[in-house]
Parts: structure tokens; sequence; C-alpha cells
């Protein structure tokens, strides 16, 4: 009996079967990361992949649901944090059964994990094996190598569980190759089963004619202003509890100084935040520091980025992250500190700066430099060069180059996924 095709989603989450072919790949997203899974669904279809979209509520738009190639699946539903207990139970263990049926019917030959769910520990081992018991293929992006381990709370539960979901999967992608050397020596994983892709640049964030002084006209900014932007979620591995204290020795140095912090609170990570509050309050310089503790939505992103002279990122650990090349797409200089592969992407004195982590001196020194640098001083003609030069580095057309070149060498079942393009090229470096 041939394996049906899965036709148009329906009203409850589940497609049914229309003919006997069917796409590619099933791009598990997680529900979540709107930017990364958007950017890479339709860099793949026009690379001639067809997938099949496995979203939530919170991933819907047109720019997926038009894309002849993408056949959206909202198996995830609304994931509102708002909603009582019970209907959040409820809807995961819908969520959980749908992806199983969806998991056992498709025609996909390969799934593609960017995230994993609510339960990781399950997510990476019983989903795992079940996909592969389904006769799937299982490709895996790993945004972090560790997250526990960054986060300051690795066990050796958390250890064993990516242990077998690495194991279980067919190639794994990363974004540096300093993260692929730390997967291949904390796992013992072949280095062929890893491919580095680029960040791609989140492009689901509007861009208009707001110039600069306009964007900071909305924040309440004064045109003269150094404008220093944190922006993202708040928790202690970004370190912005080193910034905040570091603030007033900066505005000694720079009178015209001006933080903005922006993001939201992590779940879990509210009691750092109070504590930065506090810091906060006691600080004479307080009326320097603008604070938009929410989630900035994706219209209100190039009002901050267009209004900064500089992105702050003073991380105490990470592997890599999104914000610095969010900045860049806007031709915005990164501040960063040395940890993980920031300093990878910053070029000294003309993309940003690099200071040591954990260290408020250091911060302050970095931040007095660039503020007396020909990058800032010039940053109005320094800033289309920045953003151009990030649209090649961190093109998605690059990124599905790559990643489709790995789906068809594990549907072939070529060594560990790998293309031999690729292979050839990294035995020759």
């Amino acid at each position: 009996m041939k394996d049906p095709k899965w036709d148009k989603e329906t009203n409850d989450g589940i497609s049914r079967p229309e003919s006997a072919e069917g796409p590619l790949i099933g791009l598990l997203t997680g529900g979540d990361d709107r930017s990364y899974a958007h950017g890479l669904a339709v860099s793949l279809a026009a690379a001639g992949v067809e997938i099949e979209f496995i979203a939530s509520d919170a991933l819907d738009g047109p720019v997926v649901r038009s894309n002849e190639r993408i056949r959206f699946l909202n198996l995830r539903g609304d994931q509102s944090e708002d909603a009582a207990l019970v209907s959040k139970v409820i809807r995961l263990g819908r969520y959980y059964l749908r992806l199983l049926i969806y998991a056992a019917r498709t025609r996909a030959r390969i799934l593609h994990v960017l995230w994993n769910n609510k339960f990781e520990l399950f997510d990476r081992t019983v989903l795992m094996l079940y996909y592969r018991l389904c006769g799937r293929k299982v490709v895996l992006t790993a945004h972090n190598v560790n997250a526990a381990k960054r986060d300051g709370h690795d066990n050796w539960l958390n250890r064993l569980t990516l242990a077998i979901q690495y194991r279980l999967s067919s190639h794994i992608f990363v974004h540096t190759q300093k993260m692929r050397s730390e997967l291949h020596a904390d796992f013992a994983l072949p280095k062929e089963k890893i491919s580095v892709i680029p960040f791609g640049l989140n492009d689901t964030s509007p861009r208009t004619e707001l110039t600069g002084k306009q964007g900071r006209v909305r924040l309440g900014i004064e045109t003269d202003e150094l404008v220093l932007l944190f922006f993202g979620q708040i928790a202690p591995y970004k370190g912005l509890r080193y910034l905040v204290e570091a603030f007033p020795a900066i505005y000694r140095h720079l009178p015209r100084v001006r933080l903005v912090i922006a993001g939201k609170v992590k779940r879990g990570n509210e009691d750092y935040w109070r504590s930065i509050e506090n810091i906060l309050s006691k600080m004479d310089c307080r009326h320097r520091v603008i604070c938009r503790i929410e989630h900035i939505p994706d219209q209100d992103v190039e009002v901050y980025f267009k209004a900064a002279d500089a992105l702050i990122v003073p991380y105490v650990q990470i592997f890599q992250s999104g914000v610095p090349f969010l900045a860049y797409s806007f031709g915005l200089p990164v501040l960063a500190t040395d940890v993980g592969s920031l300093s990878e992407e910053i070029l000294a004195d003309e993309t940003g700066f690099v200071c040591e982590p954990c260290d408020t001196d250091a911060l302050v020194s970095m931040i007095t430099r660039y503020a007396d640098s020909d990058l800032y001083k010039e940053l109005p003609e320094r800033r289309p060069g920045i953003a151009e030069a990030a649209r090649e580095r961190h093109s998605w057309t690059r990124v599905a180059e790559i990643t489709r070149a790995v789906y068809e060498a594990v549907a072939d079942g070529s060594q560990n996924g790998r293309p031999a393009t690729e292979r050839s090229r990294m035995e020759s470096s």
C-alpha cells in the first residue's frame, strides 16, 4: 500500500491523504522563532525544496501561506501564555498526538528539527526514536550545543538526552566552526556528521523609510546622544547586570550617553530582572536609561535599531546569537564580549569592538573606545556597508544551498549526510 500524500490542512490541524506524491521535507519548527523558521522555509522553497511546515498560530502569515512549495500545517495552534493550566495541558497533549500521527503518515523522507518542543527530554529520546521507527531520517539544527551548560544548570541527564538526540540524528547543523568543534569534542560525534551554516539574517522585521532621527523622536532621545542598545530576552547568561553596573562609569566618561534596554524577561528569570531594577533605582544616572521590558513586535524593531548607535552584547556565555546579525542587517555596529563565536563576526574598527566578558572595566573601555573611533564618527556613511556585507555573508540563499545539499546526501545515504562537494572542501582545508 502506498503512503498517502497529505492534503492541505483541515480544521483539526491534521492534513488528509490526496495522492501518491509528497513533499521532501517535514520542517518541525517547535512553533516558535518566526524569523528563522520563515527565512529557512522560504529560501528552501526558492531552492526547489517542498516543505511541510509544522507550525503554530505564532508562525502563521502570508509569506508561508502563499508559497506553493510550502504546505502550512498548524499542528501546534495557540501558545498564549495567559491560558489556564488545564487548557495548556489539553492543547499540548493534542499537539503531541497530531505530531505522532503526522510522523507516521507523512511521505516526507526527512524530518528537520529546528527546535524541540515543550518536553525536551521526551523530544530528545522517545520522540526521536519514534521518528526513526517510522522510517524517517532526522536532520537537526543545534542552535546551542548545550543550552543548560550555558545557563549554569547542566547535569548528567541533560547531557545523556542530548547525546541520544545527537546520535539519533542523521546530520546536524551548527552556525560556527567553534560550535562544530565543541559538538565533536563534547559528544564524540564525527565531524563529517556536522555542517556549518551561516545564521540567516532576520528579515521578518519591516524596513520602512523611518530615519534614525525619527526613531529617536519616538523613543524620546535627543539627536546628539550616544545611544547604546541592549535588545532581546533578559536572562543571566546575557550579562545585562554587568552592563548596568558599568553604566555609571560610562556616563562619567560620556555624559551624553543613553542606554536603551528593550526586550522581555525570559521566563524563570524574574528575580534576576528585579535585582537589575534594584541597581538601576540606586543610580544617579537612572534618567539616562530607557527600559522597555516587554515583547517588541516586529513592526517596532526598526525603531530601536535605527535610533541606536551601537548594539551592546555583554554576554557571559553563549554559542551564537541572532541579535548581532539583526543589528548588522540595519547597519548597526556591535560591541560584544568575547564569548562563544561572537568575535568571529566582528571586525575591529569596521563592524564593532570586542572585550573580555564579566568585566565592567572592560565594558567601559570598549564603549569609550567606540565613542572615540572613526566608526562612530562616520556611522551614517558606514551603516550601508555594514548592512551589505552582512547580507552577503549571511544570505538565506547560501543557507538553503548548503541545507538542500545535506538533505540530498542524507536521502541518498551518503557518508554521514555530508555532500561530496563539502567533504572535499573540508578535506582540502
